[in-house]
C-alpha cells in the first residue's frame, strides 16, 4: 500500500508523489505540463516569485495498492491520459 499525492499549480498537475513500506517514488509529469503551468502564470500575473509560490499545493492524499514507483507512475499515466485525451489547451483554457 502506498500513500499518493499529486503536486499541483493552481489546477495544473506537475508532480506525483508516493510513499510506502518500499520507501518513496516522485514522477514529473511531461514538459508540457510545466509550459503550461508558466503560460498560465504569465496570463495571471504570477511572474514574481511570491506570487508564482502562492500557486503550488499538494492535492489530497490517496491510498493505492502497490509499491511508491508502481502507484506513482500509474497515477502519472492517468494524469497524462486524462490531458492528453481531453487536450492541454482545452482543460487550461488557453485552446
Amino acid at each position: 500500500m502506498a500513500r499518493v499525492q499529486v503536486l499541483y499549480w493552481r489546477e495544473i498537475p506537475s508532480l506525483v508523489k508516493a510513499t510506502g513500506p518500499g520507501g518513496e517514488a516522485t514522477v514529473r509529469l511531461p514538459q508540457r505540463f510545466q509550459e503550461a503551468i508558466d503560460d498560465l502564470a504569465m496570463a495571471a500575473g504570477a511572474s514574481d516569485q511570491d506570487a508564482y509560490l502562492e500557486g503550488w499545493r499538494w492535492g489530497p492524499a490517496e491510498e493505492r495498492q502497490g509499491s511508491p514507483q508502481e502507484v506513482a507512475a500509474a497515477v502519472a499515466k492517468e494524469l497524462e491520459a486524462v490531458h492528453r485525451t481531453l487536450g492541454v489547451p482545452d482543460i487550461f483554457g488557453r485552446a
